[in-house]
């Protein structure tokens, strides 16, 4: 947090400096656009406050979506002017280009805006991820599964939003749905007000689902109270079993250091067994415990490069399919997103899996 708290200032000093001296324009023009960009982050602290809350809806919306889109732009703009110090240090880039000059000032806008108008496009296109999943215990029938996570539903994934994902998942006829955590991002209000409950009304097929972080976040309580509305049958630490040959462990956030143990449940070795796991950590735990399938989210895979670079060094699988033993592993990079609405060298997806007997 202290990272998260100073890091960002240091980036503001930075930036503000360069920006102060790049711009061809009068002091009082400078002072008011170094000031309307403060004004632009510190929305960010805004909404991890929750101080929205008590706004006009299109208002909290709004001002969430310029506060969590200013932390990546920041991060963009450190990154472009690292660049271009590192250029004149190796005398490659002449001085008087970052000193009162135009057309850098203009070229380096016209950069960002077109790396986040690309990033925003990518967002919104939603990725198909197709997944042969093959079981060696038998089983009643094939199964198409459709397989989500991440969603973050609120005020800036709105209900038309998750309107159009749940189109997306009823064109596929599963036969049941799994929601690896986070539906929610931090607010309840939003989803309340709304009433984004008829949205998972309108899924065809029965969705199994398990906590997330941000399910903490938003109250977990309330976050339960709102599955139960919905329809979903939330899992904490709990077992579903389907057609007597699939087991569904759904497991509780690890945000609950007191969870049920992954050993400490009983995994039928007769049936086919799918965990549901928010974060992606301890795969060898789930290997030991003879599971068949483990479906997690939760990383994002950084939503920006190069943020992926480090989550692929955190996690042992930060994105994709992999294997450990016999155990098969999908971590997704989630069909919603927290924050700004920006894909750079990542994708927004979900999975149709189709399970089916054989080695």
């Amino acid at each position: 947090m202290i990272l998260f708290m100073v890091l960002p200032i240091l980036a503001i000093v930075y930036i503000g400096g360069h920006i102060w001296a790049i711009l061809p324009f009068t002091s009082l023009w400078k002072s008011l656009i170094i000031i309307i960009l403060l004004l632009c982050f510190s929305l960010l602290f805004f909404s991890i406050m929750r101080k929205f809350d008590t706004m006009p809806l299109p208002v909290s919306q709004v001002m969430y979506e310029i506060g969590t889109s200013s932390i990546m732009i920041l991060l963009y703009l450190v990154m472009t002017f690292l660049v271009l110090d590192l250029g004149r240090l190796v005398h490659i880039v002449p001085k008087s280009m970052l000193y009162y000059n135009w057309q850098m000032a203009s070229g380096i806008f016209v950069f960002i805006f077109a790396i986040f108008l690309y990033g925003n496009i990518h967002y919104k296109n939603k990725v198909r991820v197709a997944l042969e999943l093959k079981s060696s215990k038998p089983l009643a029938k094939d199964y198409r599964i459709v397989m989500l996570s991440d969603l973050h539903v609120g005020y800036h994934n709105t209900r038309k939003e998750l309107s159009r994902w749940v189109d997306l998942i009823n064109a596929e006829n599963p036969d049941f749905i799994l929601i690896a955590g986070d539906i929610i991002d931090g607010s309840m209000r939003p989803l309340l007000e709304e009433r984004m409950v008829e949205e998972f009304h309108r899924m065809k097929a029965p969705v199994y689902a398990c906590l997330g972080n941000h399910e903490y976040y938003a109250g977990n309580p309330e976050a339960q109270q709102f599955y139960k509305d919905a329809g979903i049958r939330l899992l904490i630490d709990s077992v579903a079993r389907i057609d007597s040959c699939i087991t569904i462990i759904g497991r509780d956030d690890r945000t609950n250091m007191r969870r049920k143990q992954l050993k400490d449940y009983s995994v039928d070795k007769n049936s086919y067994t799918i965990v549901l796991d928010h974060q992606p950590y301890n795969l060898d735990r789930a290997e030991a415990a003879g599971v068949d399938f483990q479906l997690s989210g939760h990383t994002h895979r950084g939503q920006v490069w190069p943020i992926s670079w480090i989550t692929d060094r955190i996690y042992e699988c930060s994105w994709g399919s992999y294997q450990r033993g016999k155990t098969q592993f999908y971590v997704s990079s989630g069909i919603g997103i927290w924050g700004g609405k920006f894909r750079i060298g990542t994708q927004s997806e979900y999975i149709v899996a189709e399970l089916r007997s054989g080695e």
